[in-house]
């Protein structure tokens, strides 16, 4: 086997064009991290700069620079160089799979014929070509052409995940899930079915499953951050921080200036801090038990028993959920009244309003108009898991049991600070999410 430098002046010291192993050899390289992709950058840009017009009259030296920045993801740049590599079957697949980068698909998906045309594999171009036109929305017509591989791509793992794909564009998730778990049956080395799969467990909280196919997913040379990022916040959420910190590291190893991980780090750190402090434990039983005592137990003037009957106030808690001024605002109830309240609570370490200034978990904030009170009410109503976020937030919200952008934006940020692994990174995520909504989380001096 050639093992190819990283060296870009050995890439181009001849002419011949590279190979599929070479050019896979040259992916991995550039994406094992930032040091090396920049390494990488560095040199193409240095030899662009010092032979672009030699390099641009050669066909062979013009594909090898155009995958070298396909490489990088420089993908209208790379598309530039292709325009001078000429049409041979190597030059019209690497224009395909740019022009799909780009959102070009019905130019990737003529480039892909012309390569089919010229040898390249057919079954690799059927599967491509399903691919560009399920991302166009044409579903209909991927299914057919994807059926017409049928009898050949049922031995394929590529066939199982595009069928996987297609099934989970029409909203069939069960027969997506099926479909990839027949593509690693076939290779266990699909990182997208792999990944599909644990992402979709992790969904229906198969957290066991995800976590297997997660790792499954990030053995290999260059595993998927985001994989990797997943699996962490599994681990993490199963109270395993030393090998959530083995896949943070792993990020941050080859992107050091990775901001996601190295929030998330800065989290799990923080986990492995806490403890657990039994005689706090004790006082907030104890706390809790008072607050449950009815206000029937109590002596009180008929007048002030009333009152607060009608106020549905019934217990301890109750009291601490209102001000002094909102029971004198109440009819008939008055300073003589106000005084019993105040003598009881006082003897229990108790005062009027104090839930509010801790919790505030009983004032609703009236959010910002959207399209009128029937847009308003939908919004309000649409549940969390159509936010953008990531898993670790997602799942800190079911442990709140917050199911709505209604019920989360109720929420004031210590209160969502105090769950159990949510950090900065989570708060970011889901202040942003609401902001597009026109919506933020409740502040507690509201």
């Amino acid at each position: 086997m050639v093992v190819l430098s990283l060296d870009i002046n050995s890439i181009l010291a001849d002419n011949e064009p590279l190979s599929d192993e070479q050019y896979c050899q040259l992916v991995t390289k550039v994406r094992q991290g930032e040091r090396q992709r920049l390494q990488f950058m560095q040199h193409l840009q240095e030899a662009i700069d010092n032979n672009g017009n030699q390099l641009s009259g050669n066909p062979v030296m013009s594909l090898k620079v155009a995958q070298g920045l396909f490489a990088l993801g420089n993908y209208a740049e790379s598309l530039n160089w292709l325009e001078k590599s000429g049409a041979g079957k190597q030059a019209c697949y690497f224009k395909a799979l740019v022009h799909k980068a780009l959102g070009h698909y019905d130019q990737a998906i003529h480039e892909y014929e012309q390569a089919e045309s010229k040898g390249w594999d057919s079954f690799d171009i059927a599967v491509s070509i399903v691919d560009c036109l399920r991302r166009a929305g044409k579903l209909e017509e991927a299914a057919e052409r994807l059926k017409r591989i049928s009898r050949v791509g049922d031995i394929r793992a590529e066939y199982h995940y595009q069928l996987a794909q297609l099934h989970k564009a029409n909203g069939f998730y069960e027969e997506a899930i099926e479909e990839c778990e027949k593509a690693v049956a076939l290779d266990r080395n699909h990182t997208e079915a792999l990944f599909f799969l644990a992402f979709n467990y992790d969904l229906y909280g198969l957290e066991e499953k995800a976590i297997g196919y997660y790792k499954q997913c990030i053995n290999s040379d260059v595993p998927s951050v985001s994989a990797l990022l997943n699996l962490a916040v599994l681990y993490e959420d199963a109270e395993d921080y030393t090998n959530a910190l083995i896949c943070i590291k792993r990020v941050l190893a080859a992107y050091p200036n990775h901001q996601r991980a190295r929030m998330y780090l800065k989290d799990i750190e923080s986990s492995l801090t806490m403890y657990y402090d039994e005689d706090q434990e004790r006082k907030v039983d104890r706390r809790n038990k008072v607050l449950e005592i009815p206000i029937s137990d109590f002596e009180l003037s008929v007048r002030s028993r009333n009152c607060l009957r009608k106020m549905n106030i019934k217990t301890l808690s109750d009291l601490l959920k209102v001000t002094e001024s909102e029971l004198l605002a109440y009819k008939n109830f008055g300073e003589t009244s106000l005084h019993e309240i105040k003598t009881i609570l006082n003897s229990k370490g108790l005062r009027l309003g104090q839930m509010l200034e801790e919790h505030k978990n009983e004032i609703v904030k009236k959010p910002a108009k959207t399209s009128g009170p029937e847009g308003e009410d939908a919004v309000l109503e649409t549940p969390v898991t159509q936010l953008e976020m990531s898993v670790r937030s997602r799942k800190c919200l079911e442990r709140l049991n917050i199911n709505t952008i209604g019920e989360l934006i109720n929420c004031t940020e210590a209160e969502l600070l105090g769950c159990k692994n949510f950090g900065m990174t989570s708060l970011t995520e889901i202040k942003q999410s609401l902001k597009k909504h026109e919506l933020t989380l409740r502040r507690l001096e509201d």
